[in-house]
């Protein structure tokens, strides 16, 4: 069994002069991680590796969200920056057998449509993920395989879809 962790990075801001690599996240995303993290947390999801793009919102969402991860470990990979779904997988493929839990921090449309991809029903899939992965979007996918390698289309489980405003609705921060 694998658990894959999509995360995409929090509401970033749009600062002028500064490139889109190097857009910081705004204050609804420095907000919003420390309450997705906890709610990890409180789930158990913790990773045992975890790639995070080399964007400074997905840096800066990581370091706000490392503290509710547990132990791990870590690495900044460029491809995950603004890549599309076979570059992502390129990056899942090269993960060792020693990871069961890999969690990516990167961004849209290729976090979504990666996670579109790997789920068993891919874009027809009736869920919220079908019609939307907001910033501070988190997507848990299970996989009955024994190397990141047998990754394949529509083969994943959706265990778990939440985002920010789902946990916000909620007045103890209970989602199915």
């Amino acid at each position: 069994m694998r658990r894959l962790i999509l995360l995409r990075h929090a509401k970033s801001a749009y600062p002028d002069g500064v490139s889109d690599h190097e857009r910081p996240l705004a204050p609804r995303g420095q907000r919003d991680v420390p309450t997705m993290g906890k709610e990890m947390a409180r789930r158990g999801l913790q990773p045992d590796h975890v790639v995070v793009s080399t964007a400074k919102r997905t840096r800066e969402t990581f370091a706000l969200i490392e503290p509710y991860l547990g132990r791990h470990t870590s690495h900044y990979e460029r491809a995950v920056y603004e890549a599309p779904i076979d570059a992502i997988l390129r990056v899942i493929y090269g993960i060792g057998p020693e990871v069961s839990t890999l969690m990516l921090i990167g961004h849209n449309p290729g976090l979504e449509r990666t996670a579109s991809y790997l789920v068993e029903g891919g874009g027809t899939v009736a869920t919220p993920l079908a019609d939307k992965f907001p910033t501070a979007g988190l997507v848990v996918i299970d996989f009955d395989i024994e190397q990141w390698s047998e990754v394949k289309a529509h083969r994943g489980r959706l265990a778990l879809f939440l985002t920010p405003k789902l946990l916000r609705k909620l007045p103890d921060h209970t989602v199915p």
